[in-house]
């Protein structure tokens, strides 16, 4: 796929609806699920899970990192006819890294996202992502070897700050960096997941760009359920879009927000293809048991979802899951399946 010669992040039209880059959730054939349940124009940017310049610059190794950039052909087709560009999301602290990391991607992408905000201790003792929220020097070395080293556009993911909001000092440095966007997660690092994202800070960073930087385009993330909610965060704090993380796992059909709620038949029907997908993409070189965290996306809102998934947690192959779903089918359950939450 040949990227695109705008800068999406300036020409497109705000508000921004987005996927978050989540680990092991958002590999190509996620992505392509969603796209498949999008409606047009409602879903604008997706991003891989994001890949270790380290991994991709030393050649030990190197494969099992690349899988987090791969895209199916599936992926790659529905992309172009949706017009929803691809992201790639990279981590790291050596900018020698980054450059050599932003070399290997080659054309496949639409955009290039530096992860400045996991807040997983691991990562932050090698000096990565929210590690960088501390050190503004390292952070401006890598923005600076990843432009210089790619013209596609450039954004920064990242936190309020580390033990406290510190915006007006991190997003300030932020916005004087050649970014074209900053996504901006409502907690600090401290908080990893917990309290509720501060979407009033998200605001005020908001206000300090149309100071400071207004042609980079700010981004909020942080506890959005649905399009609707995000479309009035984005109007009430003075954004230019939204990304949704978790969301998703509430409900996999959030970008195409006009539909009707899935029956258990389709929801069925969903989860299947999930795995047709998978394996079709990995066969065994992605484990089998990454699928169970779906499971409840999908069984779900319907009379008898808590033990069909049950027995799918149970299942250890592809084969397995799919003869508990048959099973169900032969007794005739699965097209009766309505009303009612489990």
């Amino acid at each position: 796929m040949e990227p695109w010669q705008d800068n999406f992040w300036r020409d497109a039209e705000a508000p921004l609806f987005m996927l978050a880059p989540m680990e092991d959730v958002t590999d190509t054939a996620f992505r392509e699920l969603v796209l498949r349940m999008s409606a047009p124009g409602r879903l604008h940017v997706l991003f891989t899970e994001f890949a270790s310049t380290d991994g991709l610059y030393h050649e030990r190794g190197r494969e099992n990192v690349r899988q987090r950039l791969e895209v199916s052909a599936g992926e790659r087709r529905l992309l172009k006819e949706k017009g929803v560009r691809l992201v790639a999301q990279l981590w790291g602290s050596r900018p020698e890294h980054f450059a050599a990391a932003v070399r290997l991607l080659g054309g496949a992408f639409d955009g290039i996202d530096i992860n400045m905000g996991c807040p997983v201790r691991k990562i932050v003792a090698q000096g990565g992502c929210s590690a960088l929220i501390d050190n503004e020097p390292l952070a401006g070395e890598i923005i600076r070897a990843v432009r210089e080293t790619s013209s596609l556009p450039l954004s920064v993911k990242t936190r309020l700050g580390g033990r406290m909001p510190e915006t007006e000092r991190w997003i300030g440095f932020l916005l004087r960096q050649p970014l074209d966007a900053i996504i901006l997660h409502g907690r600090t690092r401290k908080q990893m997941s917990e309290g509720l994202a501060d979407w009033n800070e998200i605001g005020r960073a908001a206000r300090l760009r149309d100071q400071v930087a207004p042609a980079i385009r700010l981004i909020g993330n942080g506890d959005v359920g649905s399009l609707a909610e995000g479309a009035e965060k984005a109007a009430r704090h003075g954004l230019d879009g939204v990304m949704i993380g978790r969301g998703i796992f509430r409900n996999p059909w959030l970008f195409e927000p006009d539909r009707e709620a899935p029956a258990p038949r389709e929801r069925i029907d969903t989860l299947l293809r999930h795995l047709d997908l998978f394996q079709r993409q990995w066969g065994d070189r992605k484990h089998f048991l990454i699928l169970r965290r779906f499971f409840k996306i999908y069984l779900s809102g319907f009379d008898g979802a808590a033990g069909l998934r049950q027995q799918m947690m149970q299942a250890e192959s592809y084969e397995e899951a799919r003869t508990v779903v048959a099973g169900l089918e032969a007794g005739g359950s699965v097209p009766g399946l309505e009303g009612g939450k489990d």
